[in-house]
């Protein structure tokens, strides 16, 4: 498709292949360029159509051209409403626990790490690394196997919101929209955070264990 062709309107007939893939690649999570560049790129020629497409149902598109990802979120209630009533959630709000915000939080800091010592664009680690990582903030347990199965768990749901790509050889790449969630603010008290999150982590590990 070139980039000054025209699309359909929303909802009418005709609605290109490209048009659609594009919706559903958003819906179903982060759009990231190097996973998909063909649709990316159509994304990027096609941002204003995307977004009047998806306000309708009260989302809009959040697209980082720097750093190469895009994704859908809820508006606010008084931009998604029109007068009326507020729409109900498309995407639904869910409690993290304490233990997946620390493991966020702990890849945010080792993705501003990396960017400051190397440069590289690409952050990768082996699941050892990541469990390693986390169990420096958890108490110590009798059960490191049972451990290990719960952090392995807390690896496999950051992948499916998006901020982890699993890579062959049990090996993850970070995705760089983890710096949209945790952002420059959080990094600033870091140490804080980090301290708060380490202490009520162990609070409901052991919680879990007893």
């Amino acid at each position: 498709m070139n980039q000054g062709e025209s699309l359909p309107e929303p909802g009418a007939a005709g609605v290109s292949t490209d048009f659609s893939r594009a919706i559903i690649a958003l819906m179903k999570g982060v759009l990231y360029r190097e996973a998909s560049p063909l649709l990316w790129q159509f994304c990027l020629r096609h941002q204003p159509r995307i977004r009047d497409y998806v306000a309708v149902i009260g989302l809009d598109l959040f697209v980082d051209e720097t750093e190469g990802y895009g994704y859908l979120r809820q508006r606010p209630p008084e931009e998604s409403a029109s007068g009326g009533d507020p729409l109900p959630r498309l995407i639904a709000q869910r409690p993290l626990g304490y233990s997946v915000s620390l493991l966020l939080v702990l890849l945010r800091k080792k993705l501003a790490e990396a960017d400051v010592r190397s440069g590289e664009s690409r952050l990768i680690l082996s699941q050892e690394e990541i469990v390693e990582m986390l169990r420096l903030f958890l108490p110590e347990t009798a059960n490191e196997a049972r451990q290990r199965d719960k952090i392995a768990g807390h690896i496999g749901r950051i992948a499916e919101m998006g901020f982890l790509r699993a890579l062959p050889g049990e090996r993850y790449e970070v995705g760089r929209i983890i710096a949209a969630y945790v952002d420059a603010q959080w990094l600033d008290g870091l140490d804080r955070a980090l301290s708060v999150y380490a202490q009520e982590a162990a609070g409901e590990m052991s919680g879990e264990e007893a």
